[in-house]
């Protein structure tokens, strides 16, 4: 999980989260205050998590017949690797 670039404080996965669920917004240090802007390699990692996957399996792994049920399935695919995205996701402190 990313830490502060300062005090080594760790961000907690709701505040990632949150973060770049609203439009990528800073994440500010609790601790010393410093805030934290997310990378390009971390927008990159959020999309990789998320949408790449979704992609991949309503375009080429899904061979249901029912359009729905492969909707669905590609949906649940998005919310797991968005939940799953702050473990990969990378700031970097203004300094």
């Amino acid at each position: 999980m990313q830490k502060c670039d300062k005090c080594n404080t760790p961000f907690s996965w709701s505040k990632i989260y949150k973060s770049f669920v609203l439009k990528y917004k800073p994440i500010t240090c609790n601790k010393c205050g410093t805030e934290h802007n997310i990378t390009k390699l971390g927008r990159l990692a959020f999309v990789f998590c998320t949408i790449v996957p979704f992609f991949i399996f309503v375009n080429f792994l899904a061979s249901f017949e029912n359009f729905i049920l492969t909707l669905v399935i590609g949906l649940i695919i998005l919310l797991l690797g968005s939940l799953l995205a702050p473990f990969f996701i990378k700031y970097k402190g203004i300094l």
